[in-house]
């Protein structure tokens, strides 16, 4: 499109902008007010969790007495009872945990579906100055694999957190009741394990921000790689998007395999250690039996606590791994919810327009991209323009002057960084968007169409539209091809469209821009990709459209300059001059070369090498 931006330098990296990293427990905690809503839930899955966590520190307790007793007194008889117990624990721990998974399953997915239906619903209303900065493969994984990560979160790893903590501390209460001299030999690597633990996530953090925005950009690559299918294969670039992607993937699976040598480090001292520390406790607790200090049944039943306590203390560096994870989902998702909307209305309204005030009319309007270089200049300067009710008048001026740029800011798709926009005596500014949009339609150079049928497209300029506004749009469009599609109207037109061809394409966005007959249309050279034989026709049905309503066309063809009233030229910011067709060809020679293509006489005196 004309004077269209193009992506900045950080942007082509296809990097999101990042927020500064917050502490994991604060990332985390903003979850709470999604998982609120489950918290009973969650709560009832700690409970059963934890429950099934203690009945096998039961366990332990049940073998000490079989061993000091039956086995000890070679009583059978009273073997079996205690048998039968720890048969009851095992049925028990399998069943409590069955019932974990069933108690949060259900309301942790609708969690996902209201964290993804509120994000979907957040960058509908973030400006399009947003998404210009914003990969679309970046958006795609903060909605889908960022959502499974923080969902697993809270169905696993916080309820296992909390579990295995609590099972900690009653284990090692117990080990202490057994014998206290083997509880402090077996707990001696608890110290360097905090402190290796602690340092690990400082730097798995790291790491695991970096392979989610990596994924991101992969997810781009093959969006890309999808909708511009027909380029690559008519240019033979398959093999370089190809090698593209692969060079992603290297650099995912380099970041993954990181991540899995932190995770493999860890684990082996968290196993290590415990395991030499539990070697000691067994020497010294076999010795001491050997010396009557204390019994096999005891000694057997601290043995069995401490292997108890091994999935606890072994999960460790998974689950922290796991919460570093969702931690980084839970910002990247909270950097676009962050992100500040553009106020609906941005003063009061104004009361009712006079009649000089009717039309469209921008005074003073000056715009520059908020992520535009320091020291460069605006792209709109001080436009000021009067586009009287029931007046088309057409824009031009040179590629990337800004035409499209200055269309854009009459629905608000960006703001205008100083100045007025005014439609009907009414600033832009002061009409609530939902009534702003109803009032202006759009047909931009460039359609987009969705994956839904021509019917559906057409009227998302007019949902309320019947059967016949929909037919009067089609034939003002001269979309008559409409009538050889398999289904008509409801034939689907596949994603962006890509099954019909690009003058078909234009010619049903400009039907989904009249359908609704509005009072102020805009249309950016929405002729562009037409025949001249159906530009024609469609000029002529388009010029009853234009009778009834104030219009801004964007030209770049004589031929759709004259669908205008009157022609302004846009020339280095500015408007240049305004006035019909025939006068600007004798008045103007910036409108002049545009049209013609015959260069502006050179002054005098000015060298042109």
């Amino acid at each position: 499109m004309t004077g269209q931006r193009l992506p900045s330098a950080a942007m082509s990296t296809n990097q999101a902008p990042a927020a500064p990293r917050r502490s994991t427990v604060r990332s985390l905690l903003r979850l709470w007010p999604y998982a609120r809503v489950a918290r009973w839930r969650i709560a009832g899955s700690v409970a059963a969790a934890l429950t099934a966590s203690v009945s096998v520190l039961a366990v332990p307790v049940v073998l000490r007495r079989i061993v000091d007793g039956p086995i000890a007194d070679h009583d059978m008889a009273a073997l079996w009872p205690l048998a039968g117990l720890l048969l009851l624990l095992g049925l028990a721990e399998a069943g409590l945990f069955g019932v974990r998974r069933v108690v949060v399953a259900r309301p942790l997915a609708r969690v996902e579906a209201a964290m993804r239906g509120d994000l979907f619903a957040k960058l509908q209303r973030l400006p399009v100055s947003f998404h210009d900065r914003w990969p679309s493969g970046q958006l795609l994984s903060r909605a889908t694999s960022d959502m499974f990560t923080m969902r697993l979160f809270l169905a696993f790893p916080l309820v296992f957190l909390i579990v295995n903590c609590t099972v900690f501390l009653i284990g090692t209460g117990l080990m202490f009741t057994l014998d206290w001299r083997l509880a402090l030999i077996a707990l001696i690597p608890m110290g360097p394990l905090t402190w290796l633990t602690h340092h690990f996530e400082q730097r798995y953090s790291g790491a695991a921000r970096r392979a989610q925005d990596q994924n991101g950009d992969l997810a781009t690559v093959v969006e890309e790689s999808v909708l511009g299918i027909r380029i690559l294969k008519a240019f033979g670039r398959h093999r370089t998007m190809a090698d593209r992607f692969a060079e992603q993937s290297r650099s995912l699976r380099r970041t993954e395999l990181g991540k899995a040598g932190m995770l493999a480090n860890l684990w082996a001292v968290i196993v290590g250690l415990p395991e030499l520390a539990l070697g000691a406790a067994l020497a010294l607790g076999a010795v001491r039996v050997a010396h009557d200090e204390m019994s096999a049944g005891t000694l057997v039943a601290f043995l069995s606590t401490a292997l108890a306590l091994r999935w606890p203390v072994e999960s460790l560096g998974w689950l922290v791994a796991y919460a570093n994870e969702a931690a980084t989902a839970t910002d990247r998702f909270y950097e676009v919810m962050d992100e500040p909307e553009p106020a609906d209305t941005e003063q009061p309204g104004s009361g009712p327009a006079t009649a000089g005030e009717r039309g469209i009319r921008l005074t003073g309007v000056r715009f520059r991209y908020p992520d535009a270089p320091e020291g460069s200049p605006d792209l709109l300067c001080g436009i000021d323009l009067h586009v009287p009710p029931g007046e088309t008048m057409a824009l031009v001026g040179a590629t990337g002057s800004g035409k499209t740029t200055l269309t854009a800011l009459l629905p608000r798709l960006y703001e205008a960084t100083g100045g007025t926009v005014a439609l009907d005596g009414r600033d832009v500014r002061t009409i609530p968007r939902a009534e702003l949009r109803e009032l202006v339609a759009v047909a931009f150079e460039e359609p987009t169409l969705f994956s839904a049928s021509v019917a559906e497209n057409v009227l998302m300029g007019a949902p309320a539209a019947g059967p016949d506004r929909l037919a009067a749009a089609l034939d003002t469009a001269q979309a008559t091809f409409v009538d050889r599609l398999p289904a008509g109207t409801a034939t689907q037109v596949g994603e962006q469209g890509l099954s019909l061809s690009g003058g078909q394409r234009q010619r049903l966005a400009l039907a989904r821009a009249v359908v609704g007959d509005p009072r102020f249309l805009v249309l950016d050279d929405p002729l562009s990709a037409l025949d001249v034989h159906t530009e024609a026709l469609v000029e002529q049905a388009l010029r009853r459209v234009l009778d009834g309503t104030t219009a801004l066309v964007v030209a770049h063809r004589p031929s759709t300059v004259m669908l205008a009233d009157r022609v302004a030229v846009l020339h280095e910011g500015r408007i240049a001059a305004v006035g019909t067709h025939h006068e600007l060809l004798q008045s103007s020679a910036v409108y002049r070369e545009l049209m013609t293509g015959e260069a502006a006489p050179v002054p005098e005196g000015i060298s042109t090498r």
